[in-house]
């Protein structure tokens, strides 16, 4: 199951105790040879509570157990 499935429908609110959650993923260059390039090796999912909105903000890099050799394989075949 994909970490944004696995998020809509387990996520509990911290906040409010709700169920339930939109995800919205974001992905960003770094500094350096990527950033002037426009690779974009961050990779974040913003997930909020569909009752109160509140957001938390996850590095997927670190959820999906992505190494820099996966973004590498990524930006050499267009992944």
């Amino acid at each position: 199951m994909k970490v944004q499935q696995v998020f809509e429908q387990q996520f509990e609110c911290p906040k409010c105790k709700s169920v339930g959650a939109k995800v919205d993923k974001l992905a960003m260059s770094g500094t350096g040879l990527s950033r002037f390039m426009d690779i974009q090796l961050n990779k974040f999912a913003f997930v909020s509570c569909l009752n109160c909105g509140f957001t938390e903000v996850y590095n997927l890099k670190v959820l999906e157990g992505r190494s820099d050799i996966g973004d590498l394989i990524d930006i050499l075949f267009a992944g």
